[in-house]
């Protein structure tokens, strides 16, 4: 029979503590500091589950089907097919009149230059036939130039964007030599007094 001794020695010595490591856990933050790499993560994972959550994904879905929708409306590119073909027509034409040449008839060129360029466009090619008079005599030089293919990208009102890819055959007569090469262009053409003609020119 356990005394009364017995039992209030008992309650006077208390258990003995586990001994066994508590599992480690990552220590705050202090205030201001970078998040430790695992915390990022973290951070990261909840904001990305947040996002799709509150319905981005089906915002963003939407937002681009409304702007492939306006973009269309505004683009008669792709609604017009006749104004489009006008277009590249006429882009196709005026650039195989203007990037074909003979060293003994360079003023028929430069004439039709005058007849499809305007602006930036026309001073550009200004400078550069300029090269081309001087050269072309003393290399005898024929050159050909024929569009390969022509996109409209854009046409709206009065003004219209086209990708030209263009192929080239440079003929010298004075040895009989003849190179071949390729180019790409981007047209900017605008409606004036019926036609098209091109008021800017880039190499792709």
């Amino acid at each position: 029979m356990t005394t009364q001794a017995e039992r209030l020695e008992k309650v006077a010595d208390p258990p003995e503590p586990d001994t066994a490591d508590p599992p480690e856990e990552d220590p705050p933050d202090p205030p201001g500091s970078t998040p430790n790499p695992k915390r990022r993560l973290a951070i990261v994972l909840l904001l990305v589950a947040a996002l799709a959550l509150g319905g981005t994904g089906t915002w963003f879905l939407l937002r681009a089907h409304e702007l492939r929708a306006t973009a269309a409306a505004s683009n008669r590119a792709l609604v017009d097919p006749a104004a489009t073909a006008e277009l590249a027509a006429s882009v196709t034409q005026a650039l195989n009149r203007i990037f074909s040449y003979a060293y003994d008839r360079t003023e028929v060129t430069e004439q039709a230059a005058t007849e499809v360029l305007r602006g930036s466009a026309l001073d550009t090619y200004r400078r550069l036939f300029g090269e081309v008079r001087r050269l072309a005599p003393e290399q005898k030089l024929v050159l050909s130039t024929r569009v390969s293919d022509v996109a409209v990208q854009h046409l709206a009102g009065d003004h219209g964007q086209v990708l030209a890819f263009l192929d080239q055959s440079a003929t010298r007569v004075d040895n009989n030599t003849t190179s071949a090469a390729a180019a790409q262009l981007s047209v900017t053409a605008k409606r004036e007094g019926g036609k098209w003609v091109i008021i800017e020119l880039v190499p792709r």
